[in-house]
Parts: C-alpha cells; structure tokens; sequence
C-alpha cells in the first residue's frame, strides 16, 4: 500500500515537484503533510484531478532551538523563494512551537510536541495523520483507513467540534466518507 500511496501522492504535480527540491529546503525534521497528500489520494479515488480543491500545502519541521514566530516566517520566506514558481500556496510551520498558538487560534489547549511525527499524530481524524519525505513515509495510524474512506476521531486531540467541522468540509467534495466511532489509543 505505500508504493500505492507514494505513487499516488506524486501523481500531483505540486508535491512531486516540492519532493524533488526537498534537499533545498533544509529545514530540521521536516515532512510534507496533511491535505495535499490525503486529499490527493481522494481526488483520484473520485475521478478527479490529482490537485483540484487543495487550497495549501502543508511543511512541518521542528526545531525546538527557535521558538519564535519570526524564526517560522524566516523558514516561510525560505520557502517561498524556493517553491514560489510552482503557483501554490505552501504553509511551513514549526511544530515545537504549536503550543504557543494553538488555543487562541483553535479555542482548545495543547500540549507542547516533542517531534513533527507527533505533530502529525495528533491531527484530527486519524485517517489524516500522514507525512511524506523523499525518503519515509509517517502514518502512524496506517494508510488502509485514508483508502477506505473512513473519518475517525483521534483519540489524542477529542475536540468534537473541531472534528465535526472538519468531516463537514471533506464530506462536502468528497461525500462519500464515512465516519467511524472512535478507536481506543
């Protein structure tokens, strides 16, 4: 199923570009993650173009040795020069400093990440948590429930409403998820 899912992924022309100019992008740990890679997969599982409907893509990296907002708009800047030709936008954040921000923004608390990996483990629907490098793919969770379709509610961040909202706006392109009850940790 990896081969299945690296093929897939690289079947968007946008990530298979930023995999091919990953080594420029020298930031600590990094991965290329969430909706342009499930949502990739699901685009094709539904007959439709590989990048349609992806609004951004996503960087993760840590680097616990610069907390600040502006070492992330420096990494941002990088990037942006970088991958800036291939019409996209890419987000890059710093996942040792999620804690900073995350409950003003999203209403809820979270505990300070040790790893980008563990960043990536604790998106909402578990389905979701994948990350992808040149070289490794993370989905700590497994691949066969993002080709099933399934929506489940991670068990590591049990904010219902996010999850709610969340379901909704994929339901609404890809209507045929399901979602499934909450699997113990």
């Amino acid at each position: 199923m990896l081969n299945r899912f690296r093929s897939d992924i690289e079947g968007n022309a946008a990530n298979r570009a930023i995999l091919e100019r990953w080594g420029s992008i020298e930031l600590p740990h990094a991965w290329l993650v969430a909706g342009c890679l499930f949502q990739t997969v699901w685009n094709l599982q539904a007959g439709r173009p590989a990048q349609q409907d992806i609004k951004d893509y996503d960087l993760f990296y840590f680097d616990a040795s610069d907390l600040s907002r502006e070492g992330e708009q420096q990494a941002q800047a990088q990037v942006d020069a970088l991958l800036g030709d291939l019409g996209i936008v890419v987000e890059v954040a710093n996942q040792a400093r999620v804690h900073l921000w995350y409950e003003e923004f999203f209403g809820q608390p979270y505990a300070a990440l040790n790893s980008a990996e563990e960043g990536i483990s604790r998106f909402l629907v578990r389905e979701t948590c994948v990350g992808i490098s040149p070289a490794e793919c993370f989905a700590p969770y497994g691949l066969e429930g993002l080709y099933a379709g399934t929506l489940t509610p991670n068990a590591l961040v049990p904010h219902a409403n996010l999850f709610e909202r969340k379901v909704a706006s994929y339901r609404q392109r890809w209507p045929w998820l399901k979602v499934t009850e909450a699997l113990a940790r």
